[in-house]
């Protein structure tokens, strides 16, 4: 698969001036472990998220009043496919639009064969390329990492984490618990300890597929708002 495989249709993608109050890169799990289920309840929940009406004012409330997002999804390291490249949102149109790439480009779960393990740092990774390349200037720059498992192929997390953090960048995630998870070991703590980083970083931890669409507006006002008292604490189980 390529590594950089950008769709056409990229939604209001103005290079020379995408300064922006921050820039968010979403890197959503398309590995084997993701069904049909989960690939839509993170596609669709990322689209609607974009365009719910908490989110549109938390941007305009903001010093520019935009904000820069990229989508793309990945798995096993040198499986990463862009869906959405670098765009400006500075309202509800533009984010109509980026939303509607992520909906009808996005991982629907019904090819998963040969997609291999889950590596949480080539994510970070490639995240932190794209941060790297943003075309323009951001007052915050998030990597936003969406999973349902731990790192399991490829690098070890921690230098990956360590370097990004490095760079001044905030790794944020959202936890998709197994139904069968062990309370003592959940995929949250494991994001708290292991993954996020930065500042203010933090993770939100579902109680299932019918909450994490509420959960990633939340976590997004979160991240696209520049008043810090509206941060959540680091971890937050739903």
């Amino acid at each position: 698969m390529a590594f950089w495989d950008p769709p056409a249709h990229a939604a209001n993608l103005d290079l020379a001036v995408m300064n922006v109050d921050v820039a968010i890169a979403f890197a959503v799990d398309f590995s084997s472990s993701i069904d049909p289920k989960l690939a839509d309840l993170q596609r669709e929940g990322h689209a609607a998220a974009l365009t719910a009406p908490e989110i549109i004012s938390a941007i305009s409330q903001n010093y520019i009043g935009c904000i820069g997002v990229t989508y793309f999804e990945w798995s096993s390291p040198g499986y990463t496919r862009t869906v959405l490249p670098w765009t400006r949102i500075c309202g509800l149109e533009d984010a109509k639009a980026a939303a509607s790439v992520i909906s009808k480009s996005g991982d629907t779960g019904y090819f998963r064969r040969g997609r291999g393990g889950t590596s949480v740092s080539a994510a970070i990774d490639v995240g932190s390329l794209l941060l790297d390349q943003f075309p323009g200037n951001a007052m915050k720059k998030v990597i936003d990492i969406s999973s349902n498992g731990e790192n399991n192929d490829g690098l070890p997390v921690q230098p990956s984490r360590v370097n990004a953090i490095a760079r001044g960048y905030t790794i944020n995630a959202i936890a998709i618990p197994s139904a069968d998870e062990d309370p003592g070991q959940s995929l949250a703590s494991y994001f708290a300890r292991s993954v996020i980083g930065g500042s203010q970083a933090f993770v939100i931890s579902t109680s299932g597929p019918r909450d994490y669409i509420t959960a990633l507006r939340r976590k997004l006002v979160t991240e696209v708002s520049m008043n810090v008292d509206r941060h959540i604490p680091a971890t937050e189980p739903q």
